[in-house]
């Protein structure tokens, strides 16, 4: 099996379980704080991603890709430059942001949010800011020696410790107020990346074959070449990245703004917001894990095509990603919207929720292949493509969120369309511009027979839900038909052969374990 087949099982498994241990997470604190204090966790997240994009500069990209290059020529003092230079300027960053949103903390919370119970899982969360700033370079070493199972084992280890610990965190306390218990969840996610660089720092120490602390002020002064390398690769791809930061770090600010314009007041606002994206997003997302992976071993695939001028082999691999994307994406589609309602029932107690689902979930389709086409645009240099196309889908989605959600007819359903329209404005510029590079074609047919399944399995669904297992509990009612709506979706994908029997052995997980 390839390193990059491998690497992308490996980065897909780890996915699928930290997102399977994420939704517990999610479940529990929602079961314990409620839409309220949801609402301030998820107010507060966007901040601590905000910070971290602004920490991390886009060097675990290129860490990767520099070290990879090394490796292969087999120059371990510039390893230990990249490592050097790079942890300088990581801990040297995290360092000025910590104390900047210890300064600034209580002015976002009261102003910008307009609800200063925000402040404290705020506050709570700042210690994360130098873990995952160290963290991540150690990650961008392993990922570029292709080494994917210390960052795979560490995310499982991150959510692993953080369900531990949020139940605790988060009664302990919680008889002090809502607004402590969001941050004792927040404590909970410290705790938990903790865990995850002492499990990254570890196998760094084990695996290494040179000494990052010796001469280490004389390898950061003679980095300079290095320094410009990073920052060469770094800044462009940072470009998306900090303007979809920015935008989420905008969004809640604009959603109670408007929301308030509407006539909803702020304890409303921030149970909607905290239903929209603490409980429905999440679902939504559910696929991103594969998309991501596909990303991730995307970029040095599609690198080494363009450097051999291989059209023909650029073209295989990012249609073979964007049918992956859709087949995986078209299942979360059909299962969310048919079953949105008791999934949110039986996860949150509620299912309040479950609009935002069933309105979204058939457009959420596109933001399953943004991923992959992004990785595409940097690998053949278009980086700043990809951030233009970013800017325009970010400045839009906030443009109509302003709009929308201020119109009391709408409210937050305004903000969770604005997202959609943002979604799939930047993915269609994403493929326009990937095709005009590389002279790519659509599979037309491709896409319609997936289409067929989703509807003949959405379909069967439903009335299997209603009328076959109608007389189940409500827990065996859903999965028995979500397990059904699957297979029969599965069938229909081989029957088509949009996914074959071959592909299917190819990644077995079993052959992960086996040594080359």
């Amino acid at each position: 099996m390839s390193k990059f087949l491998q690497g992308t099982i490996i980065l897909i498994i780890a996915g699928l379980i930290t997102r399977v241990l994420g939704f517990i997470n999610r479940v529990v604190i929602a079961r314990m704080i409620g839409n309220e204090g949801v609402g301030l966790y998820m107010m507060a997240v966007p901040t601590l991603v905000l910070v971290i994009t602004l920490t991390q500069l886009g060097l675990p990209v290129a860490i990767s890709k520099l070290v990879a290059e090394a490796q292969a020529l087999g120059d371990k003092r510039k390893i230990k430059k990249i490592l050097v230079v790079s942890l300088s300027i990581t801990c040297t960053l995290s360092f000025i942001f910590t104390l900047s949103l210890i300064v600034f903390a209580p002015i976002i919370a009261k102003t910008f949010f307009t609800d200063e119970r925000t402040l404290y899982p705020l506050l709570a969360v700042i210690p994360v800011i130098p873990i995952i700033a160290i963290s991540s370079v150690i990650r961008g070493y392993f990922q570029g020696l292709q080494q994917m199972k210390p960052a795979a084992y560490s995310q499982v280890i991150e959510q692993v410790v953080r369900i531990t610990l949020i139940a605790v965190c988060t009664k302990a306390f919680l008889p002090y107020g809502i607004e402590y218990a969001a941050a004792g969840a927040m404590l909970s996610s410290v705790f938990g990346e903790l865990a995850s660089l002492f499990y990254m720092f570890y196998m760094f120490k084990r695996k290494k074959k040179l000494t990052v602390r010796r001469n280490f002020f004389q390898s950061l002064r003679a980095g300079k070449d290095t320094f410009y390398d990073l920052m060469r690769i770094a800044v462009p791809t940072t470009g998306s990245r900090m303007i979809g930061s920015v935008s989420w770090f905008l969004e809640p600010i604009v959603v109670a703004k408007s929301l308030a314009i509407a006539g909803v007041a702020t304890t409303v606002a921030t149970q909607q917001y905290g239903e929209l994206t603490g409980f429905a997003l999440p679902l939504l997302m559910l696929p991103s894990f594969i998309t991501v992976s596909l990303s991730t071993a995307l970029v040095p695939a599609i690198s080494e095509s363009y450097a051999k001028n291989h059209m023909k082999q650029i073209q295989y691999r990012l249609h073979q990603a964007l049918r992956l994307s859709f087949i995986t994406g078209g299942l979360a589609v059909v299962v969310l919207y048919v079953f949105a309602n008791p999934i949110m029932e039986l996860m949150y107690g509620s299912d309040k929720a479950a609009i935002f689902v069933k309105v979204m979930a058939p457009f959420f389709i596109f933001s399953y292949f943004q991923g992959p086409l992004q990785a595409v645009l940097q690998a053949l240099d278009l980086a700043k493509a990809a951030m233009i196309n970013s800017f325009i889908g970010a400045a839009v989605k906030t443009a109509l969120i302003f709009l929308l959600a201020s119109q009391p007819t709408l409210g937050i359903m305004g903000a969770g369309l604005s997202i959609v329209v943002g979604t799939m404005l930047v993915t269609l510029l994403h493929l326009s511009t990937v095709t005009k590079q590389i002279m790519y074609k659509l599979q037309i047919m491709d896409y319609v027979k997936s289409c067929i399944a989703m509807l003949a399995a959405g379909s069967v669904g439903q009335y299997a839900f209603t009328h076959f297992f109608a007389n189940l509990p409500l827990v065996l009612q859903t999965l028995v038909s979500i397990m059904l709506t699957s297979l029969l979706y599965v069938i229909l994908l081989l029957l088509f052969k949009l996914i074959t029997k071959e592909e299917l052995n190819r990644f077995s997980i079993l052959r992960l374990f086996k040594k080359k």
